[in-house]
């Protein structure tokens, strides 16, 4: 199943809608094993490490627009007021704080981030590489 889908538009978009389903499906599953027999530490582990990575899948090479963004963080947010049994914002962040849970538009920033420099440097490294090879070649003419 593909997880990010191509949308028409003026501009290359995505459509992140079955990597949402995705996530849900996945925590759904988590909490229909194990039920609220888990704390929240356990249940929170499971889907940081299990449900999150199906949302960040190959979209740190996307350019996210704001919406697309403020929907990532309206799910993230969502599950943790289903997991922490609250509605109040501030103690969805405090819980998150505490949790070290990191927001998925921010851990896909972040990704994002590492990806561009790793690229820039696979780029230097290469272009170091051509270089030296023309040396060499220009050392063995002589």
């Amino acid at each position: 199943m593909a997880l990010l889908h191509i949308t028409n538009s003026r501009t290359l978009k995505c459509s992140l809608d079955a990597a949402k389903r995705g996530f849900y499906r996945a925590a759904n599953s988590i909490f229909g094993k194990v039920g609220r027999i888990p704390s929240e530490e356990v249940a929170l582990h499971l889907v940081k490490y299990k449900c999150v990575p199906i949302l960040r899948y190959g979209v740190e090479v996307l350019n996210m627009n704001k919406s697309q963004l403020n929907s990532l963080e309206f799910m993230a947010n969502r599950f943790m007021m289903k997991l922490f049994n609250t509605n109040n914002m501030q103690i969805i962040e405090f819980c998150c704080e505490q949790f070290n849970f990191i927001l998925p538009s921010r851990q896909i920033a972040n990704r994002r981030d590492k990806f561009i420099k790793s690229d820039s440097q696979r780029t230097n490294f290469l272009t170091f590489i051509d270089m030296s090879i023309l040396l060499l070649r220009n050392l063995c003419t002589i």
